[in-house]
């Protein structure tokens, strides 16, 4: 492996074996990763080997091995050359190169360019980047008839006019898509549904496989928060792990088959009510209506609100886990904020490039937030430590991050420390801002639903009718996920909450006097 790394050829997978041949497998696959910490190792065991399994999935739990896969008993095996292709799948995503469908031209240490990158990465658009200064990126600008223009330059390479936009909107790129069904202006949809996180996606996917008119509009990025998890290991019914952004892009894949329309780059800016309908504001002037609505438009991660830091977002600064920007840690010292399963999940993927990955967390323990599964990984990883009762107080840089100052929350003491990148996972805030007085919710923004909304929050409730178990303070308003007060964090609840709001919407749409958007089809 070494020399193949000299000889500047990559490797993707390390297959060995482990059991009673093979007593020292597990140790041998676990040394791989100070060779080439993005080589995936898979352990083969032989069907039958109990002990082995066992031996295995512990391995998997503290990081020492990354799959596992039984040895084939019979030919043609074709089981097991599709768990292998789904391994290298897995590699080359993480790797990049390849096909491009987008080419994106910018500065490397550029807010803008950065959030581009992100984006293409968790819609699986594959997306190569140019920095503007190197001399192919130049005559790539050349080639395309632009000088000095204003940056970044995006270049669609697949269909037949093959645009190039200069310093375009997130929505100008997505029009220039063409994924986006045009809709009527007397359009009444069934049920509107304002995110596209697990739970909204899991919503319409229920919603139009049960023949309800479905309209979700998302303002950022498919998948949501889970879509920017490196690899979650705890989502039932995939015992080797899946990324956020394949589980979210499988469930969108899944709603737009069974017919649901999406609306992208747009956002959700006020809900009314009109004459037995909702009303749906965008933030490109349209409006959505439908009969029902469902919000489950997640949450984001807390801000810092230091000035200097907030001035390097995007270039050492990042909100999230940005995968994206994972192989460019490579040989740097990166610092993780955060306790919760987001942040541990971002700092084992970060742990695979970078020299150095520093968890920061301001409790006295990890157990309190984060999955005992990540815990041992995190423990095990060479090259991650956690640091406890100390958070984010300032840092410093010109074109991008150079260090932060670490605060000790007992004390108060404070101390710099040489810092490449930071990547911020704390807590999170409902987006439930442009809700306003429509819709009730806590002193923290998140939304009440059922038992636990306020006695006559709204007349228009029928009497005797309460409302139902995720159903808002607006009837036949439904609330889902991140955005509800009480909500679980993680993406099976969210999923779960989701799929849970279809058949209290064909409850409420059967007490409604309003003629059924599906009547005409």
């Amino acid at each position: 492996m070494r020399d193949l790394r000299a000889a500047g050829l990559p490797v993707a997978l390390v297959i060995g074996g482990i059991g009673a041949h093979d007593p020292d497998g597990i140790e041998v696959l676990a040394t791989v990763r100070a060779i080439d910490p993005t080589a995936l190792r898979v352990a083969t065991v032989h069907w039958g080997d109990w002990e082995s399994f066992r031996s295995m999935f512990d391995a998997v739990t503290v990081g020492k091995i990354d799959h596992w896969v039984t040895l084939p008993v019979q030919t043609p095996a074709e089981e097991f050359h599709h768990a292998i292709t789904e391994f290298l799948r897995e590699w080359a995503s993480q790797r990049g190169g390849g096909f491009e469908a987008v080419q994106v031209i910018g500065e490397r240490w550029s807010a803008r360019s950065q959030e581009l990158r992100d984006l293409f990465a968790r819609h699986r658009v594959p997306a190569g980047f140019y920095d503007a200064s190197s001399g192919h990126a130049r005559q790539m600008l050349a080639d395309l008839g632009l000088e000095l223009p204003e940056l970044p330059v995006v270049v669609l390479r697949f269909g037949a006019e093959r645009p190039v936009l200069v310093n375009p909107s997130n929505r100008e790129i997505v029009d220039a898509f063409g994924v986006m069904t045009p809709i009527s202006p007397g359009e009444v949809f069934d049920v509107a549904v304002a995110g596209a996180g697990p739970a909204g996606l899991a919503a319409a996917v229920y919603a139009s496989s049960e023949g309800l008119r479905t309209v979700v509009v998302e303002h950022e990025a498919v998948g949501g928060q889970a879509g920017t998890s490196s690899m979650i290991r705890n989502y039932p019914g995939f015992s080797q792990g899946i990324s956020g952004a394949k589980l979210t892009q499988e469930m969108w894949r899944q709603a737009w088959s069974f017919g649901t329309t999406f609306v992208y780059m747009r956002q959700a800016e006020s809900l009314t009510a009109d004459n037995g309908h909702y009303r749906l504001w965008l933030s490109d002037g349209s409006v959505l209506t439908a009969r029902a609505v469902i919000i489950a438009a997640g949450a984001t991660y807390r801000r810092l609100g230091i000035p200097d830091l907030e001035d390097l977002q995007g270039r050492g600064v990042f909100y999230g886990a940005a995968v994206s920007e994972a192989p460019a840690m490579r040989g740097r010292d990166v610092f993780v904020a955060g306790g919760g399963n987001s942040a541990g999940q971002a700092a084992l993927h970060l742990a695979k490039w970078a020299k150095k990955v520093t968890l920061l967390i301001r409790g006295e323990s990890l157990a309190d937030s984060m999955s005992d599964y990540l815990i041992r990984q995190i423990g095990a990883a060479p090259n991650l430590d956690v640091c406890y009762r100390v958070q984010v107080a300032d840092g410093t840089g010109s074109s991008h991050l150079e260090s932060l100052v670490l605060e000790d929350t007992a004390s108060g003491a404070r101390r710099s420390v040489p810092a490449d990148a930071l990547f911020v996972l704390i807590g999170s805030e409902p987006r439930t801002q442009w809700l306003g007085e429509a819709i009730a919710r806590d002193q923290w923004g998140f939304i009440l639903t059922g038992p636990d909304l306020p006695i006559d929050t709204d007349t228009r409730r029928p009497l005797g009718h309460p409302p139902l178990p995720l159903e808002t303070s607006l009837p036949g308003v439904f609330a889902a996920g991140d955005v509800r007060q009480g909500s679980v964090k993680r993406v099976a609840s969210a999923v779960g909450e989701g799929a849970a709001t279809i058949p209290l919407v064909h409850r409420y749409l059967q007490t409604t006097t309003a003629t059924p958007a599906a009547a005409s089809r």
